[in-house]
Order: C-alpha cells, then sequence, then structure tokens
C-alpha cells in the first residue's frame, strides 16, 4: 500500500524480526507490515542482517543425538502455512485473528466502541470505532501505545494519520485524538500499561473498560 507515511520505528522493527516483541505489539506491527510497502522491505533487511549474523556466530556445542535427528529430516515434505488473507479492512494477520465472525463491539464513550483481541500481563490490543468528529478522551501514557489506522483516519496534537499509518505514544505523550471527516475511524491499538486519563469521568470508568 502506497501513501503510508507514519511507519514502524527501526529499533522495534529489529525487535520484531528476533520476536522480542510482546503479542499485542506483534499484532499491530504484522498488521501494518502487511499493509506497508516500506516496512515490508525494511523488514526483510532486518532478517537478512540477523541471518548474517547467525553464519558469523562461532561453533556451538550439540547435544548428542541432535545432528543426527536433523540430518534425519532433511528430506521431510516442507508445507509453508497459507498466507492469510484480508477480510474487508482488516489486513491478513488480523483478519487470521478475528476470522469469519464481525468484532463483538462495546461501547465506551459517546459513539465510541471498542473491541478487546487480547488482554493479558504483557499487555493489551482492541479494536477502536470512533465516529467523524468525536474524540478519544484526552490522556498520557505509562508505558507505550501503538494505534494502526485501517479505516478513515485521526488527528492529535502531533500529526495527522490515515490508512495505515502507525502512530507510536510513549510515556513523554499526552494527546487527544479525534477522528477524521468521512468514514468512522477503525483503528487497531496495543498498549503495555494503562492509559493516564485527564478528567474524572475516564478514569473512573478505566478498570471498567480496562483500558
Amino acid at each position: 500500500m502506497t501513501g503510508i507515511g507514519h511507519h514502524v520505528p527501526e529499533a522495534m522493527l529489529r525487535d520484531y524480526a528476533t520476536g522480542a516483541l510482546p503479542y499485542p505489539f506483534e499484532l499491530v506491527v504484522a498488521t501494518h507490515v502487511s499493509m506497508c510497502d516500506t516496512c515490508r522491505a525494511a523488514l526483510g533487511a532486518e532478517e537478512a542482517l540477523g541471518g548474517a549474523a547467525l553464519d558469523g556466530a562461532g561453533p556451538e556445542d550439540l547435544t548428542p543425538g541432535l545432528r543426527d535427528a536433523v540430518l534425519s529430516r532433511l528430506d521431510d515434505t516442507v508445507i509453508a502455512p497459507p498466507r492469510p488473507a484480508r477480510r474487508g479492512i482488516y489486513p491478513g494477520p488480523l483478519a487470521e485473528l478475528i476470522g469469519d465472525r464481525d468484532p463483538r463491539w462495546r461501547s465506551v464513550g459517546p459513539g465510541v466502541r471498542q473491541s478487546i483481541l487480547h488482554d493479558d500481563a504483557d499487555g493489551s490490543a482492541r479494536l477502536l470505532f470512533i465516529p467523524p468528529g468525536e474524540a478519544v478522551p484526552e490522556h498520557g501514557h505509562n508505558g507505550l501505545e501503538l494505534t494502526l489506522v485501517l479505516q478513515g483516519s485521526f488527528h492529535d496534537e502531533s500529526d495527522s494519520f490515515g490508512v495505515g499509518d502507525l502512530e507510536v505514544a510513549d510515556a513523554d505523550m499526552v494527546h487527544l485524538p479525534i477522528a477524521g471527516d468521512g468514514l468512522p475511524c477503525i483503528c487497531l491499538a496495543a498498549t503495555d500499561a494503562p492509559l493516564r486519563f485527564k478528567s474524572l469521568v475516564p478514569r473512573l470508568a478505566q478498570r471498567f473498560f480496562r483500558i
């Protein structure tokens, strides 16, 4: 997809290539990479560098029988798993997680809805539905928040974000995301810590909505 102006940071892409990202962030990065030619090419370069580093590593002692076990499988048929297909606005990695069902939306404010996809000690991933012109309450971050636009657009104090764009917000950022005109803004968002809402009502509802 062309026209994407906000990409995965280089260090995060490297962590994704080495499997070091927690699952909620891994899901967002995988979804963005499936949409973004630039980051897909950069990921290929990171994977090639990782392969070169392994080639240059020194020998390691093998456990007894490992060599024979590996050699015995060289003639095994390898079937690559099919790449997940896009479904509507949901790119392959996200469509694979959601399956054939529609997201289970739950209201979290005036017109704003969410569908929690994952929530554990490593963080959470959710879909957000924001009607045109509506805002997510102003908030800061106790950790990192990734927000990937799947439909529509939004803007905040830092910039504007359209389909395929990824916003990376850290603990130094306080913002008021507002959906753009046109289609409702649907985003995939992941966090590794609760948000810091400035107003009282969102703070009171925060535990209930798991945000």
